[in-house]
């Protein structure tokens, strides 16, 4: 239908228009005939008058009326469980009803689709090609998937088959679905005389040296009143072996293993039930606990030539995080113990003039401990240059400057924020040793002098030493008044001066308690049918997140076989893809550049042959009647699918009618202009043959 927004008188007007201008071209004598004149002042006249009327904008609208048909879904939990707990001759009824279900409902109209649990977003199955191998039940992803998919959709409802059992994902119960669910129940409601491991709790990570628990929970039918064996293993070592009792009554009970963290790395435990007798399958009978043994708390030794202030301002910022233990230690007032242990030294004006604290600095230099001096009015500054911690300092008499902390901005193995700088700049003048600063190779400041307003590139806090024994030097030990004066001006928040002194520590021992590149299963075993997944961590020199750093991987497995994968660790977490497996434990070995230093780790994921749907035989048809009921609709079994297609057929479910309409502007249709130009050439053309323009 031709409409246009302006009044229809006006096409008069243009009919008007193209009739004069048709009457002024051909009224006068013409050297054809006059039927010739008459068919060319009709074809001037056509064009004419179409011209004018494009000039009104007249839009065609159309309208499209649809007419769906109401759409079935047929939604099949297609799981290892259902095939292997339903009877034979139970499913094969259910598939051949299914089939026959749908067939009549397409006789009376209906849109049938199936889905599985294995079906990819958007696309149907088939019944013909029904297979029952999907390793894990997610009910709750095929309800939502269904009704994502046919949002918008004449959606009638669902038949769902199913035996209800659900170890993937959330409830379905728990989720709201605008349809009806028609849920078909098979499985099989009687419980399998079976022991099984049905869970395992620990932490991912433990301490070296200290105790954590596995905590196992076992899962029981045929057996109350008896007891089972429960062993905690490592490789085919068994480490714990403990009788639990099955009382009458309960169906779960739990045990708990207490292990002692031994040294750091990767470990592997397997928690497993000797089979008994009469049970129906032992493939449920294990789980297996991976936990990464990590060092314990930094232990950090905090020694003086003598109290100081400077001492309680290093200990208040070092106890404010919780990882740091301080053993505390004054030359001449509380002396090292020689069995004290610990894996960094802070020597406060240490080494000292007249040889005070020489027995902690033995110990340290025994142990090749990293050290963080700090310089003051004590200290031999010939002894200390003899350490070999990366400064040199030739002083000029007893003379001090008095200076205040500004960021190095070309040292980058840690970062200091704009605000820390900020701060920096509002400390109090400290003393430090006027004299010749010479660093060593390889040697960094992370912090020089300001005198007065002047910045200068004498270095305040100095890293260096060599890669075994890291050593790190602040030349002054006035310190104390730069937390003091932050936290008087912040809220008794003195976090630029705290974080600088953890900093330090932290580099100073940055592979004393975490590594800089950590790659880890992200599952504690994988199916045969899962996507095998690796997580990556990447951290800078003080343990600030890295991301998209390249990680080269080399996955193993027990005939030796190594596939490599190269990878980045993205700012969004998602892990590295390896895809399905066969069963078997695989050892990965990982490597990485960081802050132009090589980094690597190593560990072990195990694929497990054993699938989620042996671990529980016992159907749950209480949910899907559950289901059912709150969508308005029953529990059916496979011999009632006849009844269930005669109440979808009752239910009188209607098609839905849609209209479309659209407008599209006249001009815009490119043939139009193909016939006007055609009108205009053939009315040239006849003029030209028959002599005149």
């Amino acid at each position: 239908m031709l409409t246009t927004q302006y009044s229809s008188w006006l096409i008069l007007v243009c009919l008007l228009v193209g009739a004069g201008y048709a009457a002024l071209q051909y009224s006068a004598k013409t050297l054809w005939s006059k039927q010739l004149n008459y068919a060319l002042a009709a074809l001037r006249f056509a064009v004419v008058s179409f011209l004018c009327y494009l000039l009104l904008a007249p839009v065609i609208k159309t309208t499209t009326t649809r007419t769906e048909q109401p759409t079935l879904v047929l939604a099949v939990d297609n799981s290892q469980s259902v095939e292997l707990f339903t009877p034979k001759n139970v499913l094969s009824q259910a598939t051949t009803g299914l089939t026959k279900l749908a067939e009549t409902l397409r006789g009376k109209g209906f849109t049938v689709e199936t889905r599985t649990l294995t079906t990819g977003t958007g696309r149907p199955a088939s019944l013909d090609s029904l297979r029952f191998g999907a390793a894990t039940t997610d009910l709750d992803q095929l309800l939502t998937g269904t009704r994502e998919a046919y949002d918008g959709r004449n959606l009638a409802g669902v038949v769902l088959l199913s035996d209800g059992l659900v170890n993937q994902g959330r409830s379905p119960a728990y989720s709201e679905f605008n349809f009806p669910i028609y849920s078909v129940a098979v499985g099989d409601t009687i419980p399998k005389k079976d022991l099984r491991l049905t869970g395992l709790t620990y932490n991912r990570v433990a301490f070296s040296g200290n105790k954590f628990p596995i905590e196992a929970e076992l899962g029981f039918e045929g057996y109350a009143g008896g007891a089972a064996t429960v062993e905690l293993r490592e490789g085919s070592k068994v480490l714990d072996s403990r009788r639990v009792a099955l009382p009458a009554g309960r169906r779960r009970v739990r045990t708990t293993f207490q292990m002692t963290a031994p040294a750091p790395g990767k470990r592997r435990y397997e928690v497993r039930i000797v089979p008994q007798s009469g049970e129906f399958t032992e493939l449920n009978n294990a789980r297996t606990a991976f936990i990464e043994i990590v060092k314990g708390k930094l232990r950090v030794l905090l020694a003086g030539a003598a109290p100081h202030p400077d001492l309680k301002a290093l200990r208040a910022a070092i106890l404010a995080n919780d990882n740091f233990d301080i053993t505390l230690a004054i030359s001449g007032v509380q002396p090292l113990k020689a069995d004290a242990d610990f894996d960094v030294a802070i020597l406060h004006q240490l080494p000292a003039q007249g040889g005070l604290g020489q027995e902690i600095l033995a110990q340290v230099k025994a142990r090749k401990t990293p050290a963080f001096y700090i310089l003051g009015a004590q200290s031999d500054l010939a002894a200390y240059n003899q350490l070999g911690a990366g400064l040199t300092i030739q002083p000029r008499g007893s003379q001090t400057d008095e200076v205040t902390p500004v960021p190095n901005p070309g040292f980058a193995r840690f970062a200091t924020d704009e605000e820390s700088a900020r701060r920096f700049a509002q400390y109090p003048p400290a003393p430090v040793p006027f004299g010749d600063y010479r660093l060593g190779p390889g040697a960094e400041a992370a912090l020089w002098q300001q005198v007065g307003r002047v910045a200068t590139q004498k270095p305040l806090l100095v890293f260096g030493g060599p890669q075994d024994r890291r050593q790190a030097t602040l030349l002054t030990d006035g310190s104390w008044q730069w937390r003091l004066s932050e936290a008087v001006e912040h809220d008794d928040r003195p976090e630029a001066y705290d974080r600088l002194i953890i900093r330090t520590l932290q580099l100073l021992t940055q592979n004393a308690n975490k590594k800089r590149l950590d790659v880890y299963p992200t599952q504690d075993a994988f199916g045969t049918q899962d996507d095998v997944t690796l997580g990556a961590e990447t951290y800078n020199a003080v343990f600030e997140r890295l991301y998209n750093q390249k990680i080269d991987l080399v996955l193993t497995d027990e005939k030796q076989h190594a596939r490599r994968f190269s990878f980045a660790n993205a700012e969004d977490g998602s892990p590295l893809h390896l895809g399905p497996l066969p069963a078997g434990l695989y050892k990965y070995q990982a490597r990485a550049t960081l802050g132009g230093q090589a980094q690597q780790d190593a560990g072990e994921l195990l694929v497990q042959a054993q699938p989620l749907e042996a671990l529980e035989s016992k159907a749950d048809h209480n949910l899907l009647a559950q289901l059912s009921r709150r969508s308005g609709s029953r529990l059916y079994y496979p011999a009632q699918l006849d009844k269930l297609a005669q109440d979808i057929i009752k239910a009188n479910y209607k098609p839905v009618i849609t209209a479309e309409e659209d407008l599209k502007d006249l001009i815009n249709l490119k043939w139009i202009f193909f016939v006007i130009l055609a009108f205009l050439t053939v009315e040239w053309a006849v003029r030209k043959y028959s002599g005149s323009v």
